[in-house]
C-alpha cells in the first residue's frame, strides 16, 4: 500500500478522536488547575496533592480500564446493526462500573495508613490524607460517567462526553478558586478546597451526560427502560472477561508512574514536586494518544463486526502513523520548553520559597528532557493497545504490559533512582524503557493477529 492509503484516513481519525482527546484533556486539566492553584500555596502542598492523587490514579486506572470493555462491544453491535446487544452492554456495564466505583472508594480508605510507612515526608502525609478522603469518593461518579462515556464512544458519538467534561472543568476551576484561597467570602480550605471542587464537578459531569443521552433520539432507546432486576450472566461474563484484563493493562501502566511518585517522595518533597510537574505535563500530551486509541478501538471494532480484516489492518495502521507524527511534535515541544514549562506551576517571585522553587524547576526541566523522548513510545503503545481491544484481544496484551512495566521499567527506575547519582532522572529513564518495550511488543502482537485474520478470510 502507498502512503496515501493511510494519510487519507487522518481527517476522519481526528474527527472521531478530537472530542475524546478534549474530554480526556478535561480530566487532566482538572489536575492541572489543582496543581497550579495548589502550587501557589507551597511545594509541600503540591507534593501532598501528588501523593493523594497517586492512590486515586491507581484506583481510577482500574475503573477506567474496566469500563473500556463497553466500547468494543457496542461498536461491534453497531457495526452488525444489533441495537439490543448494545443496550445490554450499557446496562450491565453501568451495574459493574457503579459497584466498582464504591469498592475502589472503600479500598482507598483502608489503604490510608500506608502513607505513614512509605517513607514520605511527614508534613506531606498530614496534608494529603483529608484531600485523599474526598477525592477518593469522587471515583463513584467518575466511573459511572465512564460507563456512559464508553457507550457513547462505541456508537462513534464522541462529542457528548466532551461537553460534559468541559462543564465539569469550569465548575472545578471556579470552586477551586473560591475554596482554595477563600475568595469572595468563601472559607479558605487550602488543598481540601481543591478536593471539594473535584468531587462536585464529577457529580455534575455524570448527571449532565445522562441528561444529554436521554434527550437525544438516537440514544433514547439505549439509555431508558432498563430492567435492572434482569441481569444476564452471559453478558456480565463477557464484560468482565474483556474489562478485567483491560483494567489490569491500565493499572500496570499507571502503577509504574505512581511508583515513580513514591520513589520521588523518598528523595524528598522537592523531587516529588518536580516529578508531579513533569507527570502532569506528560499526562496532557498522553491524552492525545488516549483519544486516538479510542478511535482505533471504535474503527477496529466496526470492521470486526463487518468481518473486513484487510480494511481493519489498514485503518488501524493509519491511526498508528498519525499518532507517531503528533508525538514527534510533542517531543519537540517538551525539548524546547523544558526550562519554561515548570515555571507555570510555581510562584517564581515568592522570596520565602525561592530556593525550593528554583530546585524544583531545575529538576523538572531534566525530567522533561526524558519525557520528550518517551512521548513517541507512550503514544504508540496506547493506540496499538486500543486497536487490540477493538479486536477483543486483551489477555496476551495484559501479560505484555506487565512484562514491559514491571519486569523491565520498574527495576531500572528503582536502581537508577535510589542507587545512582541520576536520582529523579534515573526514575524517568526506567519509565522510558518500559514504555518503549511495551510499544514494540504490542505492535508485534497486532501484526501477528491481523496477518492471521487476513490469511484465514
Amino acid at each position: 500500500m502507498n502512503l496515501t492509503s493511510y494519510t487519507k484516513e487522518f481527517a476522519y481519525n481526528l474527527k472521531l478522536s478530537y472530542p475524546v482527546i478534549l474530554g480526556m484533556l478535561g480530566h487532566t486539566f482538572v489536575a492541572f488547575a489543582d496543581n497550579i492553584m495548589v502550587g501557589q500555596l507551597g511545594t509541600a502542598e503540591l507534593a501532598a496533592v501528588s501523593l493523594g492523587n497517586s492512590f486515586v490514579f491507581i484506583a481510577m486506572s482500574l475503573g477506567i480500564g474496566f469500563s473500556t470493555a463497553i466500547t468494543p462491544l457496542v461498536a461491534e453491535a453497531d457495526g452488525a446493526g444489533n441495537k439490543a446487544d448494545g443496550k445490554r452492554a450499557l446496562k450491565h456495564g453501568l451495574v459493574l462500573c457503579t459497584l466498582l466505583g464504591f469498592t475502589l472508594f472503600v479500598i482507598i480508605l483502608l489503604c490510608k495508613p500506608l502513607m505513614y510507612v512509605m517513607k514520605q515526608p511527614e508534613e506531606v502525609v498530614v496534608l494529603a490524607i483529608p484531600y485523599l478522603e474526598l477525592v477518593a469518593f469522587s471515583l463513584v461518579p467518575l466511573i459511572t460517567f465512564q460507563a456512559f462515556k464508553q457507550f457513547s464512544e462505541g456508537l462513534s458519538q464522541t462529542k457528548y462526553p466532551m461537553y460534559a467534561t468541559i462543564l465539569a472543568n469550569v465548575i472545578n476551576i471556579v470552586l477551586n478558586y473560591l475554596l482554595i484561597f477563600g475568595s469572595f467570602g468563601f472559607p479558605k480550605m487550602g488543598i481540601v478546597g481543591a478536593a471539594v471542587g473535584t468531587l462536585a464537578s464529577r457529580f455534575v459531569m455524570v448527571a449532565y451526560l445522562w441528561f444529554i443521552l436521554k434527550k437525544k433520539q438516537k440514544f433514547h432507546d439505549y439509555v431508558t427502560g432498563f430492567n435492572f432486576k434482569v441481569i444476564e450472566k452471559k453478558v456480565m461474563k463477557k464484560i468482565i472477561s474483556l474489562g478485567f484484563p483491560s483494567a489490569l493493562q491500565m493499572f500496570f501502566e499507571v502503577a509504574i508512574f505512581t511508583a515513580a511518585i513514591w520513589l520521588s517522595g523518598v528523595l524528598g518533597k522537592n523531587a516529588q514536586a518536580a516529578n508531579q510537574i513533569a507527570l502532569n505535563l506528560s499526562s496532557m500530551t498522553f491524552m492525545v494518544g488516549m483519544g486516538l486509541s479510542v478511535a482505533a478501538m471504535i474503527r477496529v471494532g466496526n470492521q470486526k463486526g463487518l468481518q473486513n480484516f484487510g480494511e481493519l489492518r489498514r485503518i488501524a495502521q493509519s491511526v498508528f502513523y498519525l499518532t507517531f507524527l503528533l508525538e514527534i511534535a510533542f517531543a519537540a515541544l517538551f525539548f524546547i520548553g523544558r526550562h519554561w514549562l515548570p515555571t507555570i506551576y510555581l510562584d517564581v517571585d515568592d522570596l520565602a520559597n525561592q530556593l525550593d522553587n528554583t530546585e524544583v524547576i531545575v529538576m523538572a526541566a531534566e525530567l522533561l528532557l526524558v519525557a520528550a523522548f518517551f512521548q513517541i513510545s507512550d503514544g504508540i503503545q496506547v493506540v496499538v493497545l486500543g486497536a487490540l481491544r477493538g479486536l477483543q484481544d486483551v489477555k496476551i496484551p495484559t501479560f505484555i504490559t506487565f512484562i514491559a512495566y514491571w519486569l523491565i521499567g520498574f527495576p531500572v527506575s528503582y536502581y537508577l533512582g535510589l542507587h545512582t547519582e541520576l536520582k529523579s532522572t534515573g526514575i524517568w529513564i526506567g519509565l522510558l524503557l518500559g514504555l518503549t518495550a511495551s510499544a514494540v511488543m504490542l505492535y508485534i502482537r497486532f501484526n501477528y493477529l491481523t496477518n492471521r485474520l487476513i490469511n484465514k478470510s
